[in-house]
C-alpha cells in the first residue's frame, strides 16, 4: 500500500490500481495542531487498515487530480547519516564515515513536499548541493533495537533529498534551511519493497543523471541505522531516517529541475527557485 496526503491535509491510501480519501473514515481532524495526523495514522495502521477500505466514509479519489503534500509534517525526529557511502567520502576528501560519527538531525521544517519547490537562500557565492537519499519511515517504537529486529520497526520508504549548502557552519545548520528536505512522494509501505537492502537510486539535474547507486553499497545498512540510533534515542512510529548521499552530489541554481527515483518505492520532480 502507499499512504499519502493530499489538498487541505486529507490523508489518502493507494491499494493496487485503486486510490481512496480514507480522512473521514479515520475520524481525523485536518485542521488539528500540532499537525501529527499521519504520525497518528502510522502509529494505529495495523489495528485501522485491515477495516478502512470497507468503511462507508471512505471514498474513491483520483490520484492525479489531487495536489500531493509532504507525507510526513511534522515527526517527532528527522535523522540522517552522514558519509554512508565509501566513493562520496571519496569525492568529497571527507574523513568522515556513518560507521565511525554516527546520526546528526535536520530541522523537521526543512521538510517539504512532491510538489513544492526548493527555495535556495540568499547566498552569494555558496555553494547548494542535492543529496540523494533512501527515506526510511519508523512504524514501531523501540529503544536499543538489535539488528535482528529491526526491520519489524520499519513501516515504509519514501524518496528524500537531503539539501545542504557547502560550507563550515554547523551541518545541521546548513542542512536545515525550509525546504531542504523534500520527502514523499507517498510513503510505501514495508511489505511493498522487496529488498530494502538492493534498491538503486538516481537523481537527475535537467535530465542529466548526477547519482546513481544502490543501497547494497551502503556503509551502514538499514538494520545497522536503527540498532545504532536506538541505541541513543528512543524511536518513535513516524520517525524518519536519511539513509546518506551515494556519490554524485553536485550544485543547483534557480530554474534547474531535479528528478529523483528509487526502485519500488516512487519518484519525484522538483523545481528549484
Amino acid at each position: 500500500m502507499k499512504l499519502f496526503r493530499f489538498d487541505d491535509g486529507r490523508i489518502g491510501m493507494q491499494a493496487g490500481q485503486e486510490s481512496y480519501d480514507i480522512t473521514d473514515a479515520l475520524g481525523i481532524d485536518t485542521k488539528m495542531w500540532p499537525p501529527v495526523q499521519m504520525v497518528q495514522v502510522i502509529r494505529h495502521f495495523c489495528e485501522s487498515a485491515p477495516a478502512v477500505l470497507e468503511h462507508p466514509k471512505t471514498r474513491r479519489i483520483d490520484l492525479d487530480a489531487v495536489r500531493l503534500l509532504v507525507p510526513i509534517e511534522w515527526p517527532n525526529k528527522l535523522l540522517a547519516m552522514p558519509v554512508n557511502y565509501v566513493a562520496h567520502g571519496a569525492e568529497m576528501n571527507s574523513a568522515n564515515r556513518a560507521d565511525l560519527n554516527g546520526f546528526f538531525l535536520k530541522a523537521n521544517s526543512s521538510l517539504s513536499g512532491p510538489n513544492d519547490a526548493v527555495v535556495l537562500p540568499d547566498l552569494p557565492g555558496r555553494e547548494i548541493h542535492h543529496e540523494c537519499e533512501l527515506g526510511i519511515v519508523i512504524g514501531k517504537g523501540g529503544r536499543n533495537v538489535s539488528r535482528a529486529d529491526a526491520y519489524k520497526h520499519v513501516f515504509g520508504y519514501a524518496c528524500l533529498i537531503d539539501m545542504v549548502v557547502r560550507g563550515k557552519e554547523e551541518r545541521v545548520m546548513r542542512k536545515s534551511y525550509d525546504t531542504f528536505c523534500p520527502f514523499g512522494p507517498w510513503i510505501v509501505t514495508a511489505d511493498e519493497v522487496p529488498d530494502p537492502g538492493n534498491l538503486q537510486t538516481r537523481l537527475w539535474v535537467n535530465g542529466e543523471l548526477r547519482q546513481d547507486s544502490n543501497t547494497k553499497d551502503l556503509i551502514v545498512d538499514i538494520p545497522g541505522m536503527i540498532e545504532l540510533i536506538s541505541r541513543v534515542a528512543t524511536l518513535y512510529p513516524g520517525d524518519i531516517i536519511a539513509a546518506g548521499t551515494p556519490a554524485g552530489v553536485g550544485p543547483v541554481k534557480a530554474g534547474d529541475r531535479m528528478r529523483i527515483a528509487i526502485d519500488h518505492v516512487g519518484e519525484m520532480t522538483l523545481d528549484v527557485r
